[in-house]
């Protein structure tokens, strides 16, 4: 498991995928490119000049769900090694299964990949296209294929075209309509075409080798008849073509260079190469062809990614919606609080490998910590509230009712923030564990007077109340069930933060607080890892047994007067507490609601 974070957009480590392309770039291998301006096929390209772009990648992604953290990993390798190599990276979506897709979906990746940091948009010329914007080229194709004896109509069942595939000690053996003539074949395809054919009745396949060890060469299906309504072309086509055959050649058509995969499809390469060649022969695609490459999977521990799981959990109201601030998707992790740079740092750190890999999550909190450290101003929450009363106030400023005004730097290394201003007065929030009646060993904050068996009395502990004065606590008030209500204490003189002579009095302790006249209420959502384990549904689990019970946990504290304005998705970190966000859907200047997005340190245990 990989574990050394790396700082927001620190230098990217070299990879397998960077030494291709920079041996390619140094041979030339794609120099003699020409772009016609848009996507098309070969005689498009060769009219136009030479491609400006040194290489093309692109994110594919189908729009039938939310993007997650495993999309991240994608987006952030295409669109950066675009980036770093003089080259374009486009936008693309694979939609062609119209059961699945929405233009809800579309218009969530569209808005979660320039959330990232990442754009399509390039001199001038968008890079955002779409497969079925294919769709006439690909029927085209198919048919040229079918012209060449390369393809050809399969009328059986789905059962016998499964019985005749044979397995992987056992050969495929031939279609009964393998050996029609390619009229015969362009003649019925064009009836599935016009919609002829009922669904289901017929495919296109491609024509290769049924006794190939590679089961993905045994003449995979092209086409398949779909009675569907496209969120992109309605109810033009009756027939969509198969993800496999469509990829190849959206890849050849956007004039994609190095198409960058994940494991799954490095057995389906060798088709990929097959039908880029054979359209190449065809004169419909322009050489050279894209070359498919492929990179290991990065699954982040405590996490699952699959689509279907991701819906039950929505399904079940286990969580919330697809922006729960606890889902992997990337609405979640923005509703939660995370940065795009510390996403991009955790995707960049785990470089690019040919295996899989699994990524503590960590990583991830470390790579944000580092973000913010440096940019997110501070405040003080109390988020377990306890009241904490100064009973000399009156004696040391001439009236119980007295504001002692404080300010505190926004940042401590960022004086350009400015400042911040709160009240001291005799009547403070602070935390209940700030205050213990019998304190454990080792324990340094308040803490009351103790008799000790000799009579003689040991005061109470002292505490600095952080930039403000030095308390010692005297005791405290409880309520008719014996809870602790209410802590007693009195201020020291001329121990004010800041002032000659404060550091006269030492303590070891520090504590935060808040004054209750001035104090904001605030909901406030501790956030953590939805499961127990790292790996939910190893060994065939079922991820419902190690639901994490406290992964959301709402409680109402009180915040600084200084976050009376605070806007949404403003991220800060309350002082002891961790980085907090603004939640980008619930929070009002009326009613603050934040969200932790992650504690000051790594102590998570299960």
């Amino acid at each position: 498991m990989a574990h050394a974070p790396q700082s927001p957009d620190s230098p990217k480590p070299s990879n397998f995928l960077r030494g291709i392309i920079e041996r390619d770039l140094e041979a030339g291998t794609w120099s003699p490119r020409h772009f016609g301006g848009s996507p098309g096929d070969a005689a498009h390209h060769r009219a136009g000049p030479a491609d400006p772009a040194k290489i093309r990648t692109r994110f594919p992604p189908e729009p039938n769900g939310y993007l997650h953290v495993g999309h991240a990993k994608s987006i952030c390798l295409n669109f950066g090694l675009a980036r770093d190599y003089g080259g374009v990276c486009h936008l693309r979506f694979d939609d062609t299964n119209p059961e699945k897709e929405e233009q809800e979906y579309v218009d969530a990746i569209i808005e979660a990949v320039r959330w990232l940091g990442f754009d399509w948009n390039v001199g001038g010329t968008s890079h955002l296209y779409y497969a079925s914007d294919y769709f006439d080229f690909m029927y085209r194709a198919a048919e040229a294929l079918v012209g060449a004896g390369l393809a050809y109509v399969d009328e059986q069942t789905p059962e016998q075209m499964r019985e005749r595939r044979g397995d992987f000690n056992t050969p495929g053996t031939d279609s009964p309509f393998r050996s029609r003539t390619p009229e015969e074949n362009l003649a019925r395809l064009r009836e599935m075409r016009a919609g002829s054919l009922d669904d289901g009745a017929a495919v296109l396949r491609a024509k290769i080798d049924m006794a190939s060890p590679n089961i993905n060469l045994r003449d995979p299906t092209l086409y398949r008849i779909k009675r569907a309504t496209h969120h992109n072309t309605g109810d033009t086509w009756c027939i969509y073509p198969m993800y496999t055959y469509a990829h190849p050649i959206e890849d050849a058509l956007e004039n994609i260079t190095h198409s960058i995969c994940t494991l799954e499809f490095e057995d389906q390469r060798p088709f990929y190469d097959w039908l880029l060649e054979s359209l190449a022969d065809l004169g419909l695609l322009a050489r050279p062809l894209p070359r498919q490459y492929e990179f290991g999977r990065l699954n982040l521990s405590y996490v699952i990614t699959s689509k279907r799981r991701l819906r039950e959990l929505v399904a079940e109201d286990i969580v919330a919606g697809w922006d729960d601030p606890r889902m992997p998707t990337l609405y979640g992790m923005r509703r939660r609080g995370y940065t795009p740079a510390s996403i991009r740092a955790m995707a960049d750190g785990s470089g690019a490998s040919k295996t899989n890999i699994w990524l503590d999550y960590a990583v991830l909190d470390g790579c944000l910590r580092a973000d913010l450290e440096e940019q997110a101003p501070r405040a003080m929450a109390v988020l377990a509230p306890m009241r904490l009363e100064i009973t000399n106030w009156a004696e040391l400023f001439g009236s119980a009712d007295h504001i002692e005004p404080c300010h505190a730097p926004a940042h401590p290394q960022r004086p350009e923030l400015g400042e911040r201003a709160f009240g001291l007065a005799r009547e403070l929030w602070i935390e209940r564990d700030d205050f213990a009646e019998v304190p454990a060993k080792g324990f340094f904050r308040l803490f009351p007077p103790k008799t000790l068996p000799d009579g003689s009395v040991v005061p109470g502990n002292k505490v600095r109340l952080k930039y403000g004065l030095v308390v010692e606590c005297t005791g405290c008030e409880k309520d008719a069930a014996g809870v602790v209500t209410k802590v007693l204490a009195r201020a020291l003189p001329d121990t004010r933060s800041g002032t000659p002579g404060a550091n006269a009095v030492k303590v070891k302790g520090t504590i935060t607080w808040v004054a209750v006249h001035d104090a904001l209420p605030a909901t406030l959502n501790l956030y953590d890892r939805l499961f127990t384990e790292p790996q939910p549904e190893a060994g065939g689990r079922n991820f419902r047994e190690v639901l994490n019970p406290r992964s959301k946990v709402v409680v109402t504290g009180w915040i600084e007067p200084s976050l009376a304005d605070t806007p949404r998705e403003h991220r800060l970190q309350f002082e002891r507490h961790g980085y907090f966000v603004a939640d980008r859907m619930d929070h009002s200047a009326g009613h603050p609601v934040f969200n932790r997005i992650t504690t000051l340190k790594d102590s998570w245990t299960a």
